[in-house]
């Protein structure tokens, strides 16, 4: 079972305040990986999709940590290469799974390829390792999940509604869909894509959860539960 002192290592990269945050690199993913005893490893492309991966998790009832799970953003699907051998078979021969954006399923299948990874033909091989397609990139999905009116509630409990007023009325927003537009307002403040994450994902009802979200977790626990049996 994971260590108590590698739980709480790698607890850490959540409790941290919410602001800018520096990109992980593989070095740093190769010492929190030890630290939390990890038996699998979610790569993620930033801050916002690790922080949905663990509200989801919690909502369900599931302490990933405790499982061996440890979810990492590797800064952008171009570090996937770096990230899979640091902590795949070249590297701590760990179990892996990922999110990515549908723009970038063509290139993670090359990556995983060549690291060794090897994918069977479409998306379904690709799931078949453990990495699942947003379809534009979480944040769509979650606003798509949750409905253009409820994430506006959102806003407005989080005392934001007259700033995303203001943001509407700037010309480069004028004439973009409302589901656009509210993706481009949870990037424009240090922080605020990170915390919509969680908040929008605690929202959603659970049957409606993001099917990529559910997967990836699903993937994960069956390979931590796995790795513990053998």
């Amino acid at each position: 079972m994971p260590n108590t002192t590698g739980s709480s290592a790698s607890r850490s990269i959540e409790e941290r305040p919410a602001g800018p945050r520096p990109p992980l690199v593989p070095a740093t993913a190769r010492k929190l990986a030890l630290a939390a005893n990890a038996r699998v490893v979610i790569l993620v492309e930033g801050w916002s999709d690790q922080a949905a991966i663990e509200t989801l998790a919690r909502r369900r009832g599931w302490d990933l940590h405790a499982e061996g799970i440890l979810t990492l953003p590797i800064g952008g699907v171009t570090n996937l290469g770096a990230f899979v051998q640091a902590l795949g078979t070249s590297g701590l021969g760990l179990s892996l799974a990922g999110l990515c954006d549908a723009a970038e399923e063509d290139y993670a299948r090359r990556t995983l390829e060549r690291a060794g990874m090897g994918t069977g033909p479409g998306r379904t091989g690709l799931e078949a390792m453990g990495f699942f397609i947003c379809e534009a990139d979480l944040e769509d999905e979650l606003i798509r999940a949750l409905g253009t009116t409820a994430v506006e509630a959102v806003i407005d409990a989080e005392g934001e509604l007259s700033s995303f007023r203001k943001f509407q009325s700037q010309p480069a927003q004028r004439g973009r869909s409302l589901d656009a537009q509210l993706r481009r307002f949870m990037g424009t403040r240090a922080g605020r894509k990170v915390r919509y994450g969680s908040l929008l994902t605690d929202a959603i009802a659970l049957a409606y959860a993001p099917r990529a979200l559910e997967l990836v977790i699903d993937h994960a626990r069956s390979q931590a539960a796995f790795s513990a049996a053998a």
